[in-house]
């Protein structure tokens, strides 16, 4: 995707104008992206969200299901997509991020036969995954994304690394944790942001970024005494929660380099010499 002037090509993408803005980042930034939902129907929807006056919310960019994306606010200019928000030592990510919103109903209730979005819209079971939030211990019912959106989201994300030495790619449920759910568990963006990081970005390899229910797939037991979980995939890493023990219960959502990342009641790598898998 070709970005000049801190827009991308208006040949090929839609520009819709939001006023909605606080005036351009400070130098070196923006390094950050971050990943939303848009708890929504329809592209159009949000569009309108994002620029009518009288909501205080806007966004970088939205991908439509049909992978289509439109640019609301210039890259080099602050965006109201994050909110209260921190992570790690910084707080408010407004001023750090681009904003990225992906067109998804995310959360769905079971009612009867059908999946239903808190804005009263069904969605048919094929839509449809059972997956178990990374914020959350029990499995809820979520709306997939579509393909052509995380290609579209991938290719998006490798080219503004590139153009902006982006060095984190994070969900809004990780910036606002209790508050934010999204992207939810159906997006892969672990998968996402290994792979633009840490792979080879020759090619989007969709079979890595496999949409699916990552829950209970991969199962596999701790066979170490004590085996540390970080949150990377290297001993430096720190550890981010107790250690798991023998015949802890995991399930294996990605490889890099001999390390496993793992989810149990967290999500954090792993050394794989010390787990086995069960299939």
């Amino acid at each position: 995707m070709k970005i000049s002037r801190h827009r991308l090509d208006p040949d090929e993408f839609d520009f819709v104008k939001s006023t909605k803005s606080s005036g351009t980042f400070a130098e070196g930034l923006p390094d950050t992206i971050i990943i939303h939902y848009t708890a929504g129907g329809s592209a159009e929807s949000a569009i309108n969200t994002f620029t009518v006056s009288d909501i205080s919310a806007s966004a970088h960019i939205v991908v439509a299901r049909n992978g289509a994306i439109t640019q609301l606010v210039p890259f080099n200019t602050i965006a109201w997509h994050a909110g209260r928000s921190a992570y790690g030592d910084r707080i408010g990510f407004n001023k750090y991020a681009i904003g990225i919103e992906i067109v998804n109903a995310g959360r769905l209730i079971k009612s009867g036969d059908k999946y239903v979005a808190w804005f009263g819209k069904s969605y048919p079971e094929d839509e449809v995954i059972e997956a178990i939030h990374r914020n959350e211990e029990l499995p809820t019912f979520w709306h997939r994304y579509s393909e052509e959106q995380i290609s579209a989201v991938y290719e998006l994300c490798s080219d503004l690394i590139e153009k902006y030495n982006i060095k984190h790619i994070l969900g809004h449920e990780e910036i606002s944790p209790g508050r934010k759910i999204d992207p939810g568990p159906t997006f892969p963006l672990d998968k996402l942001r290994n792979r633009l990081f840490f792979g080879d970005r020759s090619g989007t390899q969709q079979e890595e970024l496999e949409l699916q229910t990552e829950a209970y797939q991969n199962p596999a037991t701790v066979t170490a005494s004590m085996l540390n979980i970080r949150s990377g995939p290297s001993a430096s890493n720190p550890t981010i929660a107790n250690p798991l023990t023998r015949n802890n219960k995991v399930n294996i959502i990605g490889e890099s380099n001999g390390w496993l990342q793992v989810e149990t009641k967290v999500r954090g790598w792993v050394h794989g010499g010390f787990v086995e898998r069960e299939n």
